[in-house]
């Protein structure tokens, strides 16, 4: 999802600054929340494993450009399910920065609208999980229309801010609008994918029972809220 270069650009750019300050601000705050409850050590360990799954997915994962920019599988339910909403915004966050230094320096301008498209959609997920997946579930054993609405909900948030920021870029002209749409329905289509990939990882995990107690994983994976 990687917003191609221009497509945002001269004095409007500066709105991608605020919007990535408050994203940013709000995965800090998360963090904190986290080092409190499961300690510094946890948060670290498991933000290690989600920049590297994340910049994984990004570089070597297949990923086309498509439209007003990249169809990439990005798993952020599975990121979410399997060690908590603050090691995901920290992976999704350095494992972007990570490949745009060191493959993609083009991407650079871009990283603000990139990483408030890929944040902002994981907090509005992991507020709605609290609603759809009860409190007596473990992540363990959602169902898969739990994890279809989760990766809906992800990459619907990915698409909605995409199109607002090409629509902000670039206005609504003929060719715009059907870059944009491109993109979102082909987009979309990961939807198909990525609740499948949750309920994998998910049925995994299930055989490593005797790693819920050591900090590796989000506590919800293994118990009831």
């Amino acid at each position: 999802m990687h917003i191609e270069p221009s497509i945002v650009d001269g004095a409007k750019i500066t709105l991608s600054y605020a919007t990535a300050t408050g994203a940013l601000g709000y995965s800090a705050k998360l963090a904190w929340d986290m080092v409190k409850t499961d300690g510094a050590m946890s948060l670290a360990v498991r933000s290690v494993l989600t920049t590297a799954m994340v910049f994984f997915y990004f570089q070597v994962l297949p990923h086309h450009p498509v439209g007003v920019s990249e169809v990439h599988l990005i798993m952020g339910s599975t990121l979410f399910l399997l060690f908590g909403a603050a090691p995901a915004a920290i992976g999704l966050m350095a494992g972007l920065l990570l490949q745009g230094m060191l493959f993609a320096p083009i991407d650079l301008p871009q990283f603000g609208m990139n990483v408030t498209t890929l944040l902002v959609p994981l907090f509005a997920m992991a507020a709605i999980a609290q609603k759809i997946i009860p409190a007596k579930t473990a992540y363990k054993d959602i169902g898969y229309g739990q994890a279809l609405q989760l990766s809906t909900l992800y990459q619907g948030g990915i698409v909605a801010w995409v199109m607002f920021w090409a629509f902000y870029g670039q206005g609504f002209g003929a060719a715009n609008m059907a870059n944009t749409l491109t993109f979102g329905a082909a987009y979309m289509s990961v939807i198909i994918i990525e609740p499948l990939v949750d309920l994998a990882v998910l049925a995994g995990v299930k055989t490593l029972s005797g790693l819920k107690d050591n900090g590796l994983f989000e506590k919800r994976l293994y118990a009831s809220a």
